[in-house]
């Protein structure tokens, strides 16, 4: 659709709009063009923001594969299967990631999500000295942000390892055997004839004759 044709169509509803009574509120809700996103993007850095986000996901693939082929005797012939496919998984990450390939989306995403009169803020945040700062910080502040947040979980993890060691050299407890009453009744009757004394027999008593 070219730029003309989408003009047309955005003066048709705002015309819709005018003619259904629609007053200044909902103008102000007015969709950017692509145009005002287009210029959002550049001035946020957007691509640059993408494109670093590819080499993490690159890593934790690598990971995944590494967990799938762990502690497997795996021939010469499935390793290199395996980083074949792994050659053409990050090949498809990368394709599906490029900013060729995300351009209309975030616009379609930004367009449905902001205002213009939003993207003309934001925009005018992002070309100011103090966002363009920002922007230059922000590599930084994710770096000390993630330093700061295993900082805080190692001590959670470590309590957490320890109690799973725990649990795992506790020898299980057998549960008791369910037995019909009358079967604990005789388990108990000779018990209870061990606790039982016997009575010593009693003594005769013998007299002598007089002589």
């Amino acid at each position: 659709m070219t730029r003309s044709a989408l003009l047309f169509l955005l003066a048709l509803v705002l015309s819709c709009g005018a003619a259904l009574g629609i007053g200044p509120a909902a103008a102000a809700e007015r969709p950017p063009t692509p145009e005002q996103i287009e210029r959002l993007l550049l001035a946020s850095r957007a691509e640059q923001m993408l494109a670093s986000t590819i080499p993490q996901m690159e890593q934790l693939q690598r990971q995944q594969f590494e967990q799938l082929t762990q502690g497997k005797n795996l021939t010469p012939e499935q390793r290199a299967e395996v980083d074949g496919i792994q050659t053409r998984t990050t090949q498809i990450v990368r394709q599906a990631l490029s900013w060729q390939e995300m351009k209309p989306l975030y616009v379609q995403v930004y367009s449905q999500t902001f205002s213009a009169d939003d993207v003309k803020a934001m925009t005018k945040f992002y070309e100011s000295e103090a966002g363009r700062h920002m922007l230059d910080k922000t590599p930084l502040l994710m770096q000390n942000l993630m330093g700061a947040i295993q900082q805080k979980m190692i001590p959670l993890l470590q309590q957490l390892e320890s109690e799973l060691k725990t649990v795992s050299t506790e020898e299980a407890m057998p549960a008791p055997p369910v037995t019909a009453p009358q079967a604990r009744r005789k388990a108990a009757t000779p018990a209870r004839k061990a606790t039982t004394k016997k009575k010593a027999p009693a003594k005769k008593t013998t007299t002598k004759k007089k002589s």
